[in-house]
């Protein structure tokens, strides 16, 4: 047996009985002993691997909620506000207004036609977001300028509730003014009353058009290059376990996953979570189905997880508020999953032992989901179980409590603070309840198991960054959205390593450096703990190790 020691100019380990150390000891994969040099010697003879001996060791780091189309979504152009660069390295400039948005369309529509695309081959589109034109909504008269309006057009937007299609794109899915479902917005007023916007909210109303151009959202079909892509992203961010937080887990989802996480060259752990709700199947075929998969488990791919979803998006105002509502007055937002079948559904996957990770954005949906979950812990009480509120944005103090008690764990959505937070602020939520955005202190405060996230691609996977918005609560104006809520440094570093690791039901093997825990690192160039809280988000990361391989970010 081989034992390779690893040095590093300090070990941060998330282990508060050693916190620090300044060797790790690796064998099989797994950590043989943590401490100073003496310290290894115990295990017998060792090789010492000192190329981290100017590097910082923290635990890899986990991201418990992003989806693996934050590789694959660059296949489509960006039409987002901010900056973002591209796995290859590309940087797609942000769009700072709707005729910006207009201006990239005829653009990409004349480089189709140049390329001898016909007219008739759509052009799918993702990143938009209109909320930060002051409010200006984009309908078919904005899209229809685009060419001579014949190429259908759909425009995803960031947060992945909500997309916009062209009068050519609405025609060919037989969206008009009959069309009853709900999220097909309409003019209200005008030559156009009672028409369709173009604008639609929520899976019901998106998959009216998903069906004609194949998915362009999160749900889109996996492939190897999407899935590589990740991989390399990974790499660069720190990370050595990701979820895939909703996948149908079809046959060709689970072929590609299972033919990249078996090569021992793919550089994270991948655990998808079933899609549990919108499914071509009930609950109590959906249970046996992730129970079938529990066997096949593998170190780089882990099933289990249940994705449940309540409400949409507030800044994209399909998310469900309670009193007073969205501070402009528009209206509440869509029940994607109407309350009362989402507990009969919990209730089916709870009682199979699978783990529940469930969307809720605005407090009335965090409510709606704790008052289902209280009637169902009573109903059938089950210990120990690891069932999470994902994103919970608006979750408020006596929630929070209520949480602790019924064992919920909680990842908010920390990015928002830094891409939505002046919005929250000024146009949906307003200041009061802006100020508890994301409260990270209460939940902790309150006893609640907590982690932070992503949402990749809605935001960019880099937890370093996730970790700095909680910690800094810093907003694009300079706002700072609650200084009390607030988190340490260490604190906002667990919440991206073992608090995670536990919402997974895998801190016993990931989230820490301790003895017997898989391998997997984050080589940090920079001490993220030694400086200061707002220079969190530009530690630099030197690469990963997972579970024993090392895998350099460049490589």
């Amino acid at each position: 047996m081989t034992t390779t020691v690893y040095a590093a100019r300090r070990i941060h380990t998330m282990n508060p009985a050693q916190p620090v150390a300044t060797h790790v000891a690796v064998r099989d994969g797994r950590i043989l002993a943590v401490g100073d040099l003496d310290r290894m010697a115990a295990w017998g003879a060792f090789t010492l691997d000192e190329r981290f001996a100017d590097k910082v060791l923290l635990p890899g780091f986990v991201e418990g909620h992003c989806h693996l189309k934050e590789g694959g979504m660059w296949e489509m152009p960006y039409l987002g506000w901010f900056d973002r660069r591209d796995p290859q390295g590309r940087v797609w400039p942000g769009l700072r207004s709707m005729d910006a948005v207009v201006g990239k369309l005829t653009e990409l529509d004349a480089q189709l036609a140049a390329s001898g695309q016909p007219a008739s081959a759509p052009l799918v589109t993702w990143g938009f977001d209109p909320i930060y034109f002051g409010g200006e909504r984009m309908t078919v008269q904005h899209l229809d300028r685009v060419g001579d309006g014949t190429r259908p057009i759909v425009v995803a937007h960031a947060n992945g509730h909500l997309l916009n299609a062209n009068s050519a794109m609405l025609a060919i899915a037989g969206v008009d003014a009959d069309t009853d479902v709900e999220g097909v917005v309409k003019f209200e007023a005008g030559p156009q009353q009672g028409q369709p916007t173009g604008e639609l909210q929520e899976p019901a109303a998106m998959s009216l058009v998903f069906r004609h151009v194949g998915n362009a959202g999160l749900l889109a079909p996996l492939d190897d290059a999407g899935l590589r892509a990740f991989g390399s992203i990974c790499r660069l961010q720190g990370v050595t376990t990701a979820t895939d937080l909703v996948n149908r887990l079809g046959p060709r989802d689970l072929e590609v996953l299972r033919r990249n996480t078996g090569d021992d060259a793919f550089p994270v752990r991948i655990v998808p979570a079933y899609q549990g709700f919108h499914g071509s199947q009930g609950a109590a075929e959906g249970a046996a189905y992730v129970q079938s998969l529990l066997p096949t488990s593998t170190d780089r791919l882990r099933f289990g997880l249940v994705k449940m979803m309540l409400d949409g998006s507030i800044q994209g105002y399909s998310a469900r508020l309670r009193w007073p509502g969205y501070v402009n007055g528009a209206p509440n937002g869509i029940w994607v999953t109407a309350p009362s079948q989402y507990e009969a559904d919990f209730e089916v996957y709870h009682r199979a032992g699978l783990t529940i990770h469930t969307h809720t954005n605005g407090d009335e949906a965090s409510l709606a989901a704790i008052d289902a979950v209280q009637r169902v812990l009573a109903r059938a009480p089950r210990p120990g179980h690891r069932h999470t509120l994902q994103h919970g944005q608006m979750i408020d103090r006596p929630m929070f409590e209520r949480m602790a008690a019924l064992g919920l764990a909680a990842n908010l959505f920390a990015n928002h603070l830094w891409y939505w937070g002046d919005q929250h602020h000024d146009m949906t939520m307003g200041p009061d309840r802006a100020h508890r955005l994301d409260d990270c202190r209460a939940a902790l405060d309150a006893g609640v198991r907590l982690a932070i996230h992503s949402d990749a691609p809605v935001t960019p996977l880099a937890p370093l960054f996730t970790a700095w918005c909680a910690a800094n609560r810093v907003t694009p104006s300079g706002r700072v959205l609650g200084p009390s809520q607030r988190l340490r440094v260490d604190e906002a570093l667990h919440a991206i390593t073992l608090g995670p690791a536990w919402t997974l039901g895998l801190e016993h093997e990931i989230g820490s450096i301790e003895v017997g825990k898989r391998a997997d690192f984050a080589v940090l160039h920079d001490d993220p703990i030694a400086g200061d809280p707002m220079a969190l988000k530009d530690v630099r990361v030197w690469g990963t190790v997972l579970s024993g391989r090392v895998f350099p970010a460049g490589s």
